[in-house]
């Protein structure tokens, strides 16, 4: 009925976890794992935005437990490059987890972004295939970073995009309160040094 009323959603999917068939393949291993500490689960992702001519596309490296996001970046080309620089950026400012989630997106199955995580002994999860909720939490911050700011600012140029985003982060991880946190920020739960609390 959409596709004959000529509508469509809000938030388009693009198909941007494209795998290998050459490239490794890693199991789930988060599946009832209790998170109860910072540093214990990361997992990244690749989302775009549509700019007035083409498409910015972004990723992100978010902590499990506390939501906090660790490192970002946007680029104008999906090469697993700048999913590298993200990781490194987030392995350099915040230690070593102990997990690394991702999908079976072609940048992440990438040899040589799997031997940064092979050197520093972190275990290699990955997404089932499909089954997008296996990293549930940088679909919502997705959700979030959308409808809290892309959808309303509506970018135009990469330099607005980036501008626009540097103080979007800065705003979720400091001063965006989460239910899911007991109301406090994200940064409010990573610096702090109770970790009591059960991720759901």
């Amino acid at each position: 009925m959409m596709k004959i009323l000529g509508i469509q959603a809000i938030c388009l999917k693009k198909k941007l976890s494209r795998p290998n068939k050459e490239h490794a393949k890693y199991p789930y291993l988060l599946k009832d794992l209790n998170i109860n500490r910072k540093n214990m689960v990361w997992s990244t992702d690749i989302t775009y935005i549509r700019l007035r001519h083409g498409y910015a596309y972004l990723v992100a490296v978010i902590d499990w437990y506390s939501r906090y996001v660790l490192s970002w970046k946007i680029s104008y080309s999906m090469e697993s490059s700048f999913c590298k620089d993200v990781l490194n950026e987030a392995l350099s400012k915040y230690g070593t987890p102990e997990y690394f989630n991702t999908d079976q997106g072609s940048q992440f199955t990438d040899k040589t972004f799997v031997e940064i995580l092979e050197a520093k002994k972190i275990k290699i999860s990955m997404d089932g295939k499909g089954r997008a909720l296996d990293n549930i939490f940088v679909e919502r911050l997705w959700r979030s970073v959308k409808y809290e700011d892309v959808y309303l600012k509506k970018y135009e140029t990469m330099f607005d995009c980036e501008a626009g985003l540097k103080k979007y982060f800065a705003f979720y991880n400091n001063r965006r309160i989460h239910q899911s946190l007991d109301y406090k920020t994200p940064a409010e739960i990573h610096f702090s040094r109770e970790e009591v609390r059960k991720v759901s």
